[in-house]
């Protein structure tokens, strides 16, 4: 079994034994695919959640909404998905097994990115590295790869009703809100607007856990801009150390990573959009502070042939995960690709209109066609037709300079006499102008940022000739922020100050363990493995001294302890949780204990 095959298993069974995360509806079989966090797991996302929206949402000054998960078929079809989401699957000939057969490529072969490739690539492939069926080993060359639509579809209403999809992404949620969105931002750009919640994307093949499934949450931000004169604080990020790994160097014969700096980055053209090195720069920040190890972290930018349909530029965070690199969130600048679609698909508008400082006299191209002679001649197109010639004038002037005039309508191409066109160039003062946003996105998975905290904070050592497994997370995401123990659970006077020291931690906001069973060192030990940070322990030698009462409080990364008074507990753990004082802080202002109990 591979190094990378045996981090694997040991997540997944910490995961089901402590209640991380383990598979749904075990009772009836289950379903690749769908998973349920457990106590622990559905804190620590939480946390997760609640330090991603600190961060991106309130000290970026953005608003945040939340979407429904089900919309109507017309949003998709303007926004793209339903014909330009897919993953391209390969169906076995023996069992009927759906397996994705760009995973297939990377996985058996050293061909890195097969998403990139075009289908007759991939399908020469496995071909050409006789690939089989995972399931049940039959050969898969020759087998046809096809494009399939990850989206779940749904009726609305009754009967047949309305065809509607579960949303693959938050980001449409934000989108087809914007009219109104943007009044609440009093029509002036920048803004932002987060959404925190479900997407969902019917995987050909569901694996590694909750890295890839068919239920996730996504932690999105969609940042609304003005190409022409919005511009990002890059001093904020300039001096940000990251390591890159540009499109040309995954090309290249002997690939190299790029150490750098944003600012570096921005000014050799390494990342050429300054929005989007603003986020990675904010976003490494982010992903160190809630505990991804840097050592094993990159940004990786799309090759040309992986990038999603609306993006111009877009670059992954990725996180080294059991030997592979695992995409945990995007950075994509779309353009105005989605305020476009939905402006034509929609009813409404998709544009801000920008006041001028002082009003401008322009010239403007203009038609006034001459409906008497539209009408006759194209009946129910004629309105259609008088909207084409305004856009072509406003468009390419030059066409109105002949004696006819093409414009397509629907499809079809339609000749219109120049007289009857009736174009001109009047001299208009205008206060202001309509802009369509451009759109900067971050999108985070939250699921695999969580599995990543997890695989980066797990750790082995050995305490009094014990093997120990425990996680290294950091106080702001750790699921328990304490755990309190009586040292003996049948001595009454100490279970008592244990529930008192419970009650008095809860009531400042912090997570704590109570736990009674078994004997101590074993208590510890199930709090090393859910990751948290301190343990106090109440014995009879902190309640029987002629001093204040005390109580031991004891580290997880050293299993250190120190013992101090219990009027300063609440306070000292505190300072530590905030990051305000260290452990090392404590050791120094209060008296060290040397046990065996560790």
């Amino acid at each position: 079994m591979s190094e990378g095959a045996r981090e694997s298993e040991k997540l997944t069974e910490l995961a089901k034994r402590r209640g991380f995360f383990f598979g749904s509806a075990q009772a009836y079989g289950g379903v690749a695919g769908f998973y349920t966090f457990g106590p622990e797991g559905a804190a620590l996302k939480r946390n997760v959640e609640s330090s991603w929206r600190e961060q991106f949402t309130t000290k970026l000054g953005n608003e945040e909404i939340e979407a429904p998960t089900i919309m109507p078929e017309p949003v998709f079809e303007a926004s793209g998905h339903l014909d330009g989401f897919d993953d391209m699957l390969v169906e076995c000939g023996e069992c009927g097994e759906s397996h994705r057969a760009d995973h297939l490529v990377e996985d058996n072969t050293d061909v890195e990115e097969a998403e990139s490739l075009p289908i007759p690539e991939v399908e020469e492939l496995i071909a050409e590295y006789g690939l089989e069926c995972p399931n049940c080993g039959a050969p898969l060359a020759g087998r046809e790869v096809v494009d399939f639509n990850l989206m779940f579809e749904t009726s609305i209403g009754p009967g047949s009703g309305q065809p509607g999809y579960l949303r693959p992404e938050t980001a449409q949620g934000i989108f087809v809100e914007f009219p109104r969105l943007k009044e609440y931002a009093r029509n002036q750009l920048p803004f932002g607007i987060t959404q925190v919640g479900r997407a969902y994307r019917n995987e050909i093949s569901p694996r590694k856990g909750i890295v890839r499934t068919r239920e996730f949450t996504q932690a999105e931000l969609e940042q609304f801009i003005d190409p022409e004169s919005d511009e990002p604080p890059l001093e904020d990020v300039r001096d940000v150390e990251v390591v890159l790994y540009p499109a040309v160097e995954q090309e290249a014969e002997d690939v190299e990573y790029v150490e750098t700096t944003i600012g570096d980055a921005v000014d050799d053209g390494t990342i050429a959009s300054d929005w989007v090195a603003y986020f990675l720069g904010v976003a490494q920040g982010w992903y160190e502070e809630v505990g991804v190890d840097m050592d094993r972290f990159r940004f990786r930018q799309h090759l040309a042939g992986e990038r999603a349909h609306y993006a111009s530029d877009c670059w992954d965070a990725e996180a080294e995960l059991g030997g592979d690199w695992v995409e945990i969130a995007g950075f994509a600048y779309r353009g105005d690709y989605d305020l476009s679609k939905h402006e034509e698909y929609g009813d409404d508008s998709f544009t801000v209109f920008q006041q001028y400082d002082e009003p401008k006299t322009v010239e403007r191209a203009v038609v006034d066609p001459d409906m008497s002679a539209l009408g006759p001649k194209f009946g129910g197109q004629a309105t259609a037709v008088a909207e084409a010639l305004q856009e072509l004038a406003d468009r390419n002037p030059d066409a109105f300079d002949g004696d006819e005039v093409t414009v397509e309508v629907d499809g079809e191409e339609l000749t219109v006499d120049a007289d009857v066109a009736n174009f001109g160039v009047e001299e208009q003062t205008e206060s202001g102008e309509h802009v369509t946003p451009h759109v900067v996105e971050p999108s985070f998975g939250v699921d695999r940022t969580v599995y990543t905290v997890i695989a980066h904070a797990y750790a082995e050592d050995e305490v009094a000739g014990e093997q120990r497994s425990f996680l290294r997370l950091e106080p702001e995401v750790a699921p328990t922020s304490v755990g309190v123990f009586p040292l003996l659970s049948n001595a009454e006077e100490l279970t008592e100050r244990a529930d008192a020291i419970v009650d008095d931690l809860r009531a400042v906001g912090l997570s704590v363990a109570s736990d009674e069973s078994g004997n101590i060192g074993r208590r510890y030990r199930r709090q090393d493995e859910v990751g948290t940070p301190f343990c106090v322990t109440v014995d009879y030698e902190g309640l029987e001294g002629d001093g204040p009462d005390t109580v031991t409080l004891r580290e997880r990364d050293s299993t250190g302890q120190i013992r101090l008074p219990v009027d300063a507990l609440v306070e000292e753990v505190l300072a530590v949780q905030s990051g305000a004082k260290t452990f090392d802080d404590l050791r120094d202002a209060y008296e060290t204990v040397d046990t065996d109990e560790a």
